[in-house]
């Protein structure tokens, strides 16, 4: 019997993702470059609903699909997913749909989608969020392409998604690179919503002199009510596990330094090219950076000294609020940058519908995104997420908070990147006259280069001596 959908490899995600089309029921192919993965595979399948045949030829493996196929590639993005589509399209026919599920720069997606745009094959660029455990039990998912690949997939893509009350956490979200695009904004907000969880930590840890157990506790009272989360969730246990070999905790044998593979990069150059803000997330990546820097760090610490000691200690209640506040700013800005995205490349994106596949199976899921999807759904002053009647009630209540940590953590100097740059840009959004008249009459008196006057319409001059 030909095999409803094809997977091509079989590293950690797209083994669990085969075994979770199977667990549903579908038959499917799967194949590898390295041939020596098919075998092992196989077994780990055996007694999974649907049945698996593995193919150790590119043309056995799409032979063995029924049409029009769906392949779904997982490989890493680039020259390797280049590589493969000049290979396979000669095996392929009208209708056939080659889907991307690695995290691909979406410019790459869009112009893979054009290339094959008049060949009779489609491209979908899909984003996955969840990690292994997500593609194995329900991830969500991020389609982009046409409607026919979306239509063919649908029924295998919906049954082994994340469920949220029986919605399936997978949306036909726009076409060519707009699945991929909407991946690297939730990539950049989970950037986002780390750094701010570990400026929270930093502040009871160096300000407070609190250890590692007693703030996953906090994190763990945070797991109800609007800061429950994925992230707040794991953030407990990872403050309260301990190390098998030294008996510490486990967090105090980590070294402080975190690397990046690019989507949250990706976001804030893409935030700048669409002329938006992504600050929050701007700030998470540049703190990526700046930890990698450790023995410049500790050499910097005995030569530029620190704030003074801590006299202003934040509450609890406080850091809960300026955690909610952090958040729901950096999500904001987040959807500000896909609305850009979506005019631009006039993709007509659904906001509340892509907050809602966010609900359940991905790494950003939390409580918050169901008011984020109702938010959407009202009338949006500017098109602004933050002037929704229930968000602008969330700020008034979190932002003194998020005033008095980040004022807190200045006066230790105690670094909060992340957290800060959500309160500026409140701060900014919140300033009816702001300070670029000053940048536009610096310019014109240097350039010459001329500005709007508020009493009267065109480009004028300034009278400088």
């Amino acid at each position: 019997m030909a095999a409803d959908i094809g997977v091509y490899g079989l590293g950690t995600m797209g083994s669990a993702l085969a075994l979770n089309f199977a667990e549903q029921g579908f038959d499917v192919a799967v194949s590898n470059r390295e041939t020596d993965w098919i075998g092992p595979f196989l077994k780990e399948a055996e007694g999974l609903e649907g049945s698996v045949s593995g193919h150790e030829t590119l043309a056995e493996f799409v032979d063995a699909i029924k049409t029009p196929r769906t392949i779904l590639f997982m490989i890493p993005s680039g020259a390797p997913m280049d590589a493969m589509i000049k290979e396979v399209r000669v095996l392929l026919g009208e209708g056939d749909t080659i889907i991307d599920g690695g995290n691909a720069d979406f410019n790459d997606t869009r112009a893979r989608n054009e290339a094959l745009d008049d060949t009779g094959i489609h491209f979908v660029g899909m984003g996955v969020s969840g990690g292994a455990e997500g593609a194995r039990n329900g991830p969500s998912m991020m389609v982009g392409g046409s409607d026919h690949a979306w239509d063919q997939f649908r029924p295998m893509a919906e049954a082994i998604a994340a469920k949220f009350e029986g919605d399936p956490c997978v949306a036909h979200v726009g076409p060519d690179g707009a699945g991929h695009f909407v991946k690297t904004v939730h990539n950049g907000i989970e950037y986002a919503d780390m750094q701010m969880i570990a400026e929270v930590y930093g502040v009871q840890r160096d300000m407070a002199g609190m250890p590692p157990s007693e703030i996953g506790a906090m994190f763990g009272r945070w797991t109800d009510g609007p800061l429950a989360s994925y992230l707040v969730e794991i953030s407990q246990s990872v403050l309260e596990a301990v190390d098998g070999e030294t008996g510490k905790p486990m967090i105090d044998v980590i070294l402080d330094a975190a690397g990046q593979k690019g989507t949250g990069r990706w976001t804030v150059v893409e935030a700048l090219k669409l002329g938006q803000s992504a600050s929050a997330i701007e700030a998470a990546v540049g703190a990526r950076g700046w930890s990698s820097q450790k023995a410049t760090r500790v050499d910097a610490q005995e030569l530029l000294g620190h704030g003074t000691p801590a006299e202003m200690l934040p509450t609890e209640d406080e850091l809960a609020g300026a955690l909610l506040a952090g958040r729901i700013l950096a999500h904001a800005q987040g959807f500000r940058v896909l609305a850009a995205a979506s005019e631009q490349f006039e993709w007509s994106l659904d906001m509340a519908r892509i907050a809602e596949i966010w609900r359940a199976g991905c790494i950003i899921r939390s409580a918050l995104l169901d008011e984020f999807a109702d938010a959407f759904r009202t009338e949006l002053p500017h098109g602004h997420m933050i002037l929704a009647p229930a968000m602008v009630e969330r700020m008034r209540a979190s932002v003194p908070s998020l005033r008095r940590v980040v004022a807190a953590a200045a006066l230790a100097g105690q670094p909060v990147p992340a957290l800060s740059a959500a309160l500026s840009w409140h701060d900014s959004m919140a300033q009816g006259r702001g300070t670029a008249d000053m940048i536009q009459g610096l310019r014109d008196f240097f350039g010459n280069h001329g500005f709007e006057r508020v009493d009267r319409e065109g480009s004028h001059h300034g009278s400088w001596a």
